[in-house]
């Protein structure tokens, strides 16, 4: 294999350098002494040419074909001289051979056979080499896409070119045409030139031939070809051409046959699939050590068949035998390493590694650089040393291979404070040194190139870059890169610079703001925005002041009275052609900050003049340009001004944005604003006393909230313009959000005083400036800023921090609008550096639990466990040991593969039969190689023989949760004599012995993997897996680690989603990533690989697998496992019935409507217009609604008002009637975005007719009930009283408005007048008859109109009503009682009252009573009775009363028998007797008065009735002494009942106590008369006593009146009119029996009389009594005598 020459390989870029002007001197100088020998370079050069040409042709046709390949190609099909040049000869006969190919093109045949001639080589030779290479040129000329010489070796990769012209291919007519032949212009890269050369002249002369022959080929020497018009020796030229043509088209059939012959041998050789090209895994690291100091290169390289790794310096290999003792080359499991010892300074160079094997070659560059303890570097040693190279070596442009730059003393990280000096530099070494060729020195500031300013300078000594930042500020801060080159190649140095906040002025004063710029600047107006500092005192920053400075003064005015929070705020009111610069203070309520650093001046210019200004500079700046203006013509008055827009909005102000008008005359044009409130037309200009110049303008003074509209004016010397058109309403509020906290804050360890700290992005982050991280001691509280500056990114290292001590860190997000919450605080991280001296990983901990899976005669297949801790990365690889074991003597170690395995099991060829071995196994990583795996039990080597199949391997669970898990498997490596059928999975819990093995499943899995479920929560589970085949169950597997059962924190389950387009994916995600994790997908627990069915998309810590083509291909388990974590992984089935759902989901995504609550509907509203309606859930601000009639859209006017309301979703439009033109089809459309929907209503036929009524008769109603009105009509009610009561309910009433009430057209007189405060109106119908049926009718009536309501209470109405009456009395009933009389026994019950509906009757021991003068019923007032007279035990039994109130019997009982009766019938002898008693007992039935007053010498004369049987016995008393009759006083009884007392004359003696005594067997009884003589003087008249024991009885008769209902329920009666009557006392018959009543039922006799006395009458009217009787000692008259009871019909 050839290799690439060292001034060729890797350096592409250097091949433009190689035609650098600068090396015209030195390659003349050479040439002129070469020139007798260019002869021989310059046909080489060609022939070269030609095969560069060839070779680039079948590059250009696809392949990636390596030159050496197709020489080797051509060394097959031709055994000759051609194979010596294939396969590395020297540079001399290289060219030699390709000089003969071009002059057998060049020149005539003679001329070839003499150049020949100089030469060993037979013409043969050369020309079959030629058509070699032209059968190379015609496979790309010709499209010979089936070339096995360019397929063979496509994996072969050609070192990169670098850019060139276009290649000139001159050529001829057809008929004077060098057929074939093209001169391509020298492109810079010979890549099979001879291989490493081991001696410098050597080394030399290839460095000639090859500037020789490009230059050759640039001046044209050696190559001679016209396009003139033809002559005889173009002629004979073209002749001999041709010859050559029909040779070479011969020799070319030839070999092609040859090429085709070995193609057929390629074909048949089995080439190993696996082979593939080196790849370098770990690359080696650069150093700076002083001298004396080891140093040690390590890389790691994969590749098969095993690379071979080479080592150079400068691009000489390292020849190790030449220094002995200075180089150690080691190389083992892939691992290389180039220790350099006692290094000195000449060992500073540029080494690499060079690995190579068939397939191709690969290398890596690292740099060592040696620094001395004292003085400076020697220039000269350097300069000695390059004066041992040729003198091409001496340039940089010339063959070296590039400059050699290294830094010394080097920056490190710098941390300063604002206000101070600053200084970074560095020494730079460069070799070659060069004196006419000086480097370019160039310094950035985190990625942007730094420009010299007054705040910062930059020197170049020579050999020291600095810079100097003269006044830090926190601007300053971030990663200053030194970028040195030396013409196209450049080496960078990096450092970070920290610059924290100055001592604030103020104790608890913010920091200053930073980054303070001036944008849109116009003629008198700027916009200024800032970064928010990190420090805020610790009291939040309330706002921020900006002042304002002209340039070339030193005042400084404050640009705002109120502190805004806003990071941008415009800047108005400016003098147009003045510059300012600007500075802006942040405020906390401790005090204000120092000010920040100040902006870059500003011109207060119109953009175009800026633009102008800038194209053509004028004087020196002054700090003020004079703008003047050309005198107008005649005036224009100019139009509105366009594109008006709110280009910005925030709490605080609203910034607009217009072009000038198109139409505005010659002269300049100013502007002003105008607002209004949003939904009105009161427009108020905004700047009522400047106008604006600018086509900017920042409004202010508006209400938070509300929305506004804006419009401008034009106006100049014509006048005022019309008005822009107005933009959309705007709110006046902040548009854009502070942050949120940013997530997942993850530290790393870097250094011994860094750490690396990552975070993700907030959700939904707009305009972000930047992040803020902070840092705090574990347990301090004490929080430091870690950067002062915002850094974009979400990865950050903080500097100098404490070694040992452990921090945590947090993280906030900054944009305009402030800055966001803290994100949480990371986990504690003690700083220490990293493993490996950076790299963030360690080697992996050893394999174990090694088993065999599968053993034969000569080979065993090994299986193993992943190592517990991988070391921060993936596992890249296993290596593999094994050993033999002798009579159970191990013996030495040996590699089992040279190539890293992936898998973890691996077969061992070549092994022994019967022969013990034992394994170790070392897993690898990005670290290195770790320890191997302790020595696994001995295994015998043997063919297993067995039926059954082997152990299944690389048994795994994933999925963990409280209750299930997943287990995975891989099938066993020996299947047994028949194939698999099947698996059984074992489970036991981890401390169970092993007889509490349990199987899983009854029937093998086809399946490798299963869900078990039903595990306790907490428990810890160990499984393993047993394969099965005819044979039988093999043997287990390998038991798994113990899994706990149990969800842990935090775990996500992999979701579902339908995005608008109807993509269907489903998504992961993972919080617990390092930054090495990975999400690997599997379907079926089958990893995926290029599906073209999926796509993965995996962003941060989240993984989205999307669907491209949803279909029942893709049904299954989908699980993701995120590596590098403790186990993070789930799943996820789309079976048949969730691919449905989830395509019904993706065509509703993807064809989206609008979801609707109702559908649209109609409605009559109150005054008769008919209102259409429909409800989406939600619409967007953007949602639109298109209204349909008969197919013809309608728009809003006069007859249709339409509205849509966007925050509840309600589409409406509502019609002032519906005429007869309007019937037919109404459709709402409605379009939110991509989502549409419509809804129709039909309204036709008598759907309509019913409509149009329906409005109608809402719109007469409306007109109605704009004046008085009922609500509800006259109905009626019976009310607990069994009162019957009228009622409606009216509205719209006043104090002026009547009410009146008929009765069959006859007005009902009411006494009181209603005051309508409840809008109730009633009418009280007390003891509802019959008489009180009839037409009710009740008007309501004032000054805008009258209503009426009547109400039927005749035939079937008033048979219902009188039915809820007698319901009512009904249920009014109490409870039978019974009662002993003189008479017999009454049952009885009272009710609220009786009316002649109500039918009663009575039932005896389930037998009506059929009544008699015994047994009669009747009523008293409210009083049901049944009365038995004389009872006998016949009538003992139950009773039941039944009321019927013309639907429903209603029943009260009672029980007449037993104790019961026997005491009511004892009672009933008792009272029998006792009115015999009372009847026949001596009474004194009036007559007298209590008192008489008398004047003395008057006659008195007393006179009253006794009675009695027997005839009662009559004395008189005075004053409790007994008294006769005399002469004065006489006394007389006549008839046995009359009885009279006179005195002739009276006298002061004969005043006292008058009592009269009657007395028979039966009783005694006394009536008193107190006299009372009064002595007068005068005539003597008698007076004669009266009857004064009148009795005045007073009934309330009830009569209709009109009452309103009170609050609460409470009812007013109009007083009825009251008829008073006497009844006077007269001498009963003496046949009459006095009713008697027992004691205990006196009062409910009282009261029986009492309601019953209310219904009698009485004609006369008595006169109220002058004297009250004394009536003490005397009982009552019964009230019962008053009336008497009436019996039902």
């Amino acid at each position: 294999m050839m290799s690439l020459p060292f001034y060729q390989r890797h350096h592409e870029h250097y091949d433009r350098a190689y035609r650098h002007k600068a090396l015209s001197s030195t390659v003349s100088q050479y040439q002129k002494e070469t020139k007798s020998k260019s002869a021989v370079y310059a046909q080489g050069s060609a022939a070269y040419a030609r095969g560069s040409a060839a070779y680039r042709h079948s590059s250009a046709a696809g392949f990636s074909l390596d030159s050496s390949a197709a020489y080797s190609h051509g060394s097959s099909a031709h055994d000759l001289e051609s194979a010596a040049y294939s396969y590395g000869s020297t540079a001399y006969d290289h060219s030699a051979a390709q000089s003969k190919r071009s002059a057998a093109y060049s020149l005539d045949s003679e001329s070839l056979s003499t150049s020949s001639a100089a030469y060993s080589h037979a013409s043969e030779s050369i020309n079959k080499l030629a058509a070699a290479y032209r059968l190379g040129s015609e496979a790309y000329s010709f499209g010979l896409k089936n070339s096995n010489l360019m397929i063979e070796d496509q994996s072969y990769k050609m070192s990169p070119k670098a850019k060139r012209a276009k290649q000139s291919l001159i050529s001829e007519d057809k008929e004077n045409k060098a057929l074939d032949y093209s001169v391509p212009i020298f492109t810079g890269r010979e890549v099979n030139m001879s291989g490493i050369t081991d001696t410098e002249e050597e080394r030399i002369k290839e460095s000639a031939a090859y500037v020789a022959k490009r230059n050759l080929f640039a001046t044209g020497e050696g190559v001679s070809v016209s396009k003139v018009a033809k002559t005889p020796e173009e002629e004979h030229h073209e002749k001999k051409s041709r010859k050559v043509a029909i040779r070479e088209s011969a020799e070319r059939v030839a070999m092609k046959k040859t090429l085709e012959e070995t193609q057929a041998f390629h074909r048949k050789l089995n080439q190993d699939k696996l082979l593939h090209a080196p790849e370098f895994i770990i690359e080696p690291r650069s150093h700076t050590i002083w001298e004396k100091e080891n140093v040690r290169f390590n890389c790691s390289v994969a590749g098969w068949p095993e690379p071979r790794v080479t080592w150079y310096k400068n691009n000489v290999p390292i020849d190790v035998q030449a220094h002995p003792g200075k180089y150690i080359i080691q190389s083992r499991y892939g691992l290389h390493s180039l220790e350099i010892t006692e290094c000195e300074f000449d060992d500073t160079a540029q080494y690499h590694a060079s690995a190579m094997n068939v397939k191709g070659e690969v290398s890596v560059y690292a740099s060592l650089v040696v620094k001395r303890y004292k003085g400076d570097i020697d220039a000269s040693l350097l300069h000695a040393r390059n004066l041992s190279l040729s003198p091409f070596a001496v340039t940089p442009h010339g063959y070296a291979s590039r400059f050699e730059i290294s830094f010394v003393d080097k920056f490190d990280v710098a941390f300063g404070r604002e206000g101070e000096t600053m200084s970074l530099g560095c020494t730079v070494v460069i070799n070659p040194d060069i004196k006419r060729f000086k480097p370019d020195i160039e310094w950035y500031r985190n990625g942007v190139l730094i420009t010299p300013s007054k705040w910062v300078q930059m020197q170049w000594s020579g050999e020291r870059a600095s810079l100097t930042l003269t006044h830090a500020n926190k601007e300053d801060e971030g990663l200053y890169t030194l970028r040195v080159a030396m013409g196209e190649y450049y080496e960078e140095y990096s450092g970070y610079v920290f610059v924290r906040d100055a001592d604030a002025e103020i104790p608890g004063a913010p920091g200053a703001p930073l980054d303070v710029q001036c944008l849109d600047a116009n003629k008198d107006y700027v916009i200024v925005s800032w970064k928010q500092p990190a420090v805020d005192g610790g009291n939040p920053i309330l706002g921020y002041f900006i002042d304002r400075c002209e340039v070339g003064t030193s005042h400084w005015t404050q640009c705002n009275e109120n502190p805004v929070k806003f990071a941008r705020f415009p800047v108005t009111g400016l003098i147009e052609g003045r510059s300012y610069i600007f500075r802006v203070r942040a405020v906390n309520k401790a005090g204000v900050s120092l000010p920040s650093r100040v902006s870059e001046p500003v011109a207060a210019l119109d953009p175009a003049d800026r633009a102008r200004l800038r194209s053509h500079p004028s004087a020196p700046w002054t700090g003020q340009i004079i703008v003047t203006e050309e005198e107008p013509a005649e005036g224009v008055v100019p139009g509105p001004p366009t594109d008006l827009q709110v280009i910005e909005a925030t709490k605080n102000y609203v910034v607009l944005s217009w072009k000038p008008p198109g139409q505005r005359g010659h002269e300049g044009i100013m502007y002003f604003v105008e607002k209004c409130v949003a939904g009105t037309e009161d427009w108020q200009r905004v700047n009522t006393e400047i106008p604006v110049k600018s086509p900017r303008f920042a409004v202010f003074d508006l209400s938070e909230g509300k929305s506004y509209c804006f419009r401008v004016r034009c106006c100049n010397s014509a006048g005022i313009g019309e008005p822009s058109e107005a933009t959309e309403a705007t709110v006046v509020d902040d548009k854009l959000d502070i942050p949120k906290a940013p997530g997942r804050i993850m530290p790393t360890r870097n250094t011994d005083t860094s750490v690396v700290v990552t975070w993700t992005e907030p959700p939904d982050a707009k305009e972000l400036v930047g992040y803020y991280i902070e840092s705090s001691v574990e347990g301090s509280g004490r929080w430091e800023p870690c950067n002062n500056n915002p850094v974009k990114g979400t990865r950050f290292v903080c500097h100098g921090l404490s070694t040992g001590e452990k921090y945590i860190f947090r993280v906030r997000a900054v944009n305009a609008a402030g800055l966001s919450e803290f994100s949480q605080e990371s986990e504690p991280i003690e700083v220490k550096a990293a493993i490996g001296g950076g790299l963030l990983h360690a080697a992996p901990s050893p394999p174990y639990d090694i088993v065999v899976l599968e053993s034969v005669r000569d080979s065993m297949v090994l299986g193993w466990k992943q190592p517990e801790a991988i070391g921060g990365t993936e596992i890249t690889g296993y290596y593999v040991n094994y050993r033999e074991v002798v009579d159970g003597v191990p013996g030495k170690w040996k590699e089992a593969n040279i190539k890293a395995v992936t898998e973890r099991a691996y077969r061992i060829q070549n092994l022994k039969e019967n022969m013990v071995y034992q394994f170790q196994v070392a897993a690898a990583n990005l670290a290195g190689v770790g320890a191997p795996s302790k020595p696994s039990k001995p295994f015998k080597c043997e063919e297993w023989t067995i039926a059954v199949p082997g152990p299944p391997h690389d048994v795994k669970c994933t999925e963990v949760r409280k209750d299930s898990l997943v287990l995975l498997w891989k099938e066993p490596v020996y299947s047994g004599r028949s194939p698999i059928v099947g698996y059984y999975v074992d489970m036991k819990e981890t401390e169970a012995k092993e007889e509490h093995w349990r199987s899983v499943n009854e029937k093998p899995l086809q399946k490798k993997y299963l869900k078990i479920g039903g595990l306790t929560q907490g428990v810890s589970y160990v499984f393993r897996v047993r394969a099965t085949n005819q044979a039988g169950v093999g043997k287990p597997s390998d038991v798994t680690d113990a899994v706990i059962a149990e969800t842990r924190p935090g775990t996500k389950e992999v979701v579902v989603d339908v995005d608008d387009n109807g993509v269907i994916s489903l998504n992961f995600e993972c919080d617990q990533m390092s930054p090495d994790s990975k999400f690997i997908w599997s379907k079926n627990y089958e990893p995926i690989e290029d599906d073209p069915r999926l796509n993965i998309d995996t962003k941060g810590g989240k993984s989205k697998l999307s669907f491209k083509d949803l279909g029942e291909d893709d049904l299954g388990i989908y699980s993701c496992i995120v590596t590098d974590t403790d186990g993070v992984s789930s799943s996820y089935t789309i079976d048949e019935e969730e691919m449905k759902r989830l395509l019904a989901l993706s065509h509703e995504h993807q064809f989206p409507t609008v979801p609707l609550i109702s559908e649209l509907a109609v409605e009559i509203l109150e005054k008769g217009e008919v209102r259409f309606w429909l409800q989406a859930e939600k619409l967007s601000g953007n949602a639109k609604a298109n209204f349909v009639f008969n197919d013809k859209e309608i728009f809003n006017g006069e007859k249709y008002k339409m509205k849509v309301d966007h925050n509840t979703g309600l589409v409406e439009m509502i019609m002032d009637k519906l005429e007869e033109k309007d019937e037919g089809t109404y459709t709402f459309q409605l379009q939110d975005g991509k989502a549409t929907n419509q809804s129709s209503l039909v309204l036709i036929g008598d759907v309509f007719k019913k409509l149009r009524d329906e409005a109608d008769f809402q719109r007469k109603e409306w007109h109605r009930k704009q004046g008085p009105h009922f609500v509800d009509k006259l109905g009626w009610e019976v009310t607990d009283e069994c009162n019957v009561m009228l009622k409606c309910k009216v509205a719209n009433i006043k104090k002026e408005t009547h009410i009146v009430w008929y009765k069959d057209d006859r007005e009902i007189m009411v006494d009181e007048e209603h005051d309508f405060k409840d809008g109730v109106c009633t009418l009280l119908i007390s003891e509802f008859s019959k008489k009180d049926a009839g037409t009710y009718e009740v008007i309501l009536k004032d000054d805008r109109g009258k209503d009426s309501s009547e109400l039927k209470l005749k035939d079937t109405a008033f048979a219902d009503l009188m039915n809820e009456v007698c319901r009512k009395i009904a249920l009014s009933a109490t409870d039978l009682k019974i009662q002993s009389t003189a008479e017999g026994i009454r049952l009885y019950s009272y009710v609220t009252y009786y009316v002649e509906d109500l039918r009663v009757g009575w039932v005896h021991n389930d037998t009506q009573i059929k009544f008699t003068d015994r047994m009669r019923t009747g009523v008293t007032g409210e009083q049901i009775w049944l009365q038995i007279n004389e009872p006998t035990p016949q009538d003992k039994g139950r009773y039941i009363m039944e009321l019927f109130d013309g639907n429903t019997t209603h029943k009260k009982t009672v029980d007449l028998s037993g104790q019961a009766f026997d005491e009511a019938f004892a009672e009933f002898e008792r009272l029998k007797q006792a009115a015999i008693a009372e009847k026949n007992r001596a009474r004194v039935l009036g007559g007298l008065p209590d008192v008489v007053t008398i004047q003395e010498g008057k006659a008195l004369n007393l006179s009253c009735t006794v009675w009695g049987d027997p005839t009662p016995e009559v004395s008189w008393l005075k004053n409790e002494k007994s008294f006769v009759s005399d002469a004065n006083c006489i006394l007389k009884f006549e008839s046995g009942k009359n009885v009279s007392f006179s005195i002739s004359t009276v006298s002061t003696q004969d005043s006292g106590k008058y009592s009269i005594v009657v007395k028979n067997k039966y009783g005694t009884e006394t009536s008193d008369v107190t006299v009372i003589v009064m002595p007068v003087s005068g005539q003597t008249d008698t007076v004669q006593g009266h009857n004064q024991n009148n009795k005045t009885v007073s009934k309330k008769k009830k009569a209709m009146t009109a009452s309103k209902q009170k609050e609460g329920g409470k009812k007013d009666f109009i007083k009825p009119h009251v008829e008073e009557t006497t009844a006077r006392e007269e001498t009963p018959d003496p046949n009459e029996i006095p009713l008697v009543e027992t004691e205990k039922d006196t009062k409910s006799k009282q009261q029986a009389a009492k309601k019953t006395a209310g219904k009698a009458g009485v004609a006369e009217k008595a006169p109220q009594p002058t004297e009250t009787l004394d009536r003490q000692g005397k009982k009552p008259l019964e009230k019962a005598a008053l009336g008497k009871p009436t019996e039902p019909q």
